[in-house]
């Protein structure tokens, strides 16, 4: 692979912010990559859409990256990985990676007792099945248990703490029924859900062991890259652009949580510039 291959940008998008922590970990990981975030905030969130619409605004978003030339996709968001992965493979002569399956892949290695499984998501990931179905291809006698949590997301946006009593209410709501089946393994399945790991594993307990599907999506990236010859060997540090649909100084104030770190400038562009 020549290096102006590996000099060339990784393209992240999400429905909206949840997708930073994934950048924060690529940004761990590879702190030489060039990044271009996409957060389409104007229609957040995909969990409650119907396929066919996160299919759509997944492919827009796709497109949108395409511009930057990008070497590398990565699908931060769970419902689009579960219900658009193969539309954009199809779509788009570039790699791509999704949470979904990394996530599955580190909860197999980390279930080492042969226990249940357990995974959080929005409604629409759920819904979509795509977790089950990756834990019976690559684990078929694994009990899958699953827990629908629509409001996790706006929860973390609002900046509460993890020791606010609403969230702590929400949480003990969602995760009754799993708290009762004791899984080894908990995937968070949405990007938003590492910002309450803390309250979630005080919950469940210290023998169930957190899963951050967007951490392990970040060493699948890294691993493909080093493995195919395209990481950018630097050095120095790489950039962040950041975009977003919809009001992009909100996004700008918020992204701090999920980064880390001081938020670049945030680009505003229109959902009809995403068009297709």
């Amino acid at each position: 692979m020549d290096a102006n291959h590996a000099n060339r940008c990784i393209g992240v998008f999400d429905s909206g912010l949840g997708g930073l922590t994934v950048v924060r970990r690529l940004m761990e990981e590879m702190p030489s990559e060039d990044i271009a975030y996409l957060g389409d905030c104007a229609r957040v969130p995909y969990g409650t859409k119907s396929a066919a619409t996160v299919r759509r605004f997944a492919a827009e978003d796709a497109a949108f990256l395409m511009r930057f030339n990008p070497k590398l996709l990565v699908v931060a968001c769970n419902t689009a990985s579960a219900y658009a992965l193969d539309d954009l493979a199809e779509r788009f002569d570039v790699p791509i990676i999704g949470v979904v399956v990394p996530g599955v892949r580190e909860a197999i290695a980390a279930a080492v007792d042969g226990g249940p499984v357990g995974v959080i998501a929005t409604e629409g990931t759920i819904a979509s099945g795509a977790y089950q179905r990756r834990f019976r291809a690559d684990c078929p006698d694994r009990e899958v248990l699953t827990a629908s949590c629509p409001l996790l997301a706006p929860i973390v946006e609002e900046g509460r703490d993890q020791d606010d009593p609403i969230v702590l209410r929400v949480l003990g709501e969602y995760l009754h029924d799993l708290q009762r089946a004791r899984p080894s393994v908990l995937v968070l399945g949405c990007t938003h859900y590492p910002l309450l790991s803390q309250a979630i594993g005080k919950l469940m307990g210290p023998d169930v062991r957190l899963i951050d599907s967007g951490q392990a999506a970040a060493l699948a990236v890294r691993g493909y890259l080093l493995d195919n010859g395209m990481a950018n060997p630097g050095p120095g540090a790489g950039t962040l652009r950041c975009y977003a649909t919809d009001n992009p100084e909100r996004f700008a104030a918020v992204a701090q949580r999920f980064l880390g770190r001081p938020t670049p400038n945030v680009t505003w562009v229109g959902t009809d510039e995403l068009r297709l």
